[in-house]
């Protein structure tokens, strides 16, 4: 099997990482010469994390092949994984040249966190090509974090849907068809609420980056991994459970706690907190230092969580 990665940054290197050390062969194009360094140091660290998280003897890799331009490294690709930039002309773009490009078997799927797959597929004229068009979107590092977020449109076939939920998983991925077509799909959005309330709270002064990373990290965090929401709160109902949950904490939804759609203006002042704190939070720590203790730590949650059989 054949894999062609467009685009080389955080997403398309990890997805690159994934399909490569689950034997997939991959080809892999961004106009950036630099991405190519990114992708072997990505590639590098997926490969020392998951001899750790499984059986080094069972991971097969493939043949990974930096290619020239994006004719060339469709050529002979089952899945073509497009991980541009998040803009919408240009992902349009992007699709509407790998869908004509691509072999009329071959699966094209879009790494975009906030796009519906009908709005990328505006510019494919040709059914064929929206049929075999859909969003994939996973969760960074993709080497790692099981959850890949399946979207189709209205135009996708059904069949392809199925065939890219089962390839998904035998890269080990734990696919999601998410029921409509939405703006963000399920994930971002639920992310987007927490870090808009976070950046309140620190504009605000009521709390600090590290302090709102506290909270989360030793927190709700720690049942989140491992629970999820709904879980959470329904052990928070005790033996009643969710019923006696929603009516017990149920009316605080009206209460003024949230700022909701509220969003305070990332302007110098902000940016300059926010970015001083973070310094003083990590700045001690490169990157790379900060990738390689998530990734340590992923892991262990991991196997933590194999162990209990919740993985």
């Amino acid at each position: 099997m054949k894999a062609a990665i467009i685009g080389g940054g955080v997403i398309g290197s990890g997805w690159a990482a994934r399909f490569l050390l689950h034997g997939w062969d991959v080809n892999f194009f961004d106009p950036n010469p630099a991405a190519h360094t990114k992708a072997q140091q990505t590639i590098a660290q997926a490969r020392l994390s998951l001899t750790t998280l499984y059986d080094a003897s069972s991971l097969l890799e493939g043949e990974l092949r930096f290619c020239a331009s994006e004719a060339e490294a469709v050529v002979g690709a089952q899945w073509i994984q497009e991980s541009v930039p998040e803009q919408l002309s240009l992902k349009q773009a992007v699709l509407e040249r790998l869908n004509s490009l691509a072999s009329a078997d071959a699966i094209v799927a879009s790494s975009t966190s906030g796009f519906k797959p009908s709005v990328l597929a505006q510019r494919l004229s040709n059914r064929d090509d929206q049929a075999r068009t859909l969003v994939c979107h996973p969760f960074n590092p993709v080497y790692l974090l099981p959850m890949v977020e399946v979207v189709a449109s209205k135009f996708t076939n059904p069949q392809v849907v199925e065939r890219a939920e089962q390839w998904l998983l035998g890269i080990n991925m734990k696919p999601l068809r998410v029921r409509k077509e939405i703006d963000a799909h399920i994930a971002d959005r639920l992310l987007e609420a927490v870090w808009r309330e976070a950046l309140w709270l620190v504009k605000d002064d009521v709390a600090t980056t590290e302090e709102v990373d506290r909270v989360i990290r030793d927190g709700f965090g720690l049942r989140w991994a491992q629970m999820g929401l709904f879980e959470t709160y329904r052990i928070a109902g005790g033996e009643a459970g969710m019923s006696h949950f929603l009516e017990q904490f149920g009316p605080a939804l009206q209460w003024p706690w949230s700022r909701l759609t509220d969003v305070p203006e990332l302007g110098p002042e902000l940016i300059a907190k926010i970015t001083s704190q973070s310094d003083a939070q990590s700045g001690h720590e490169t990157i790379a230092q900060m990738e390689a203790r998530r990734d340590r730590n992923l892991v262990a949650i991991l196997q933590g969580l194999a162990e209990q059989n919740m993985q």
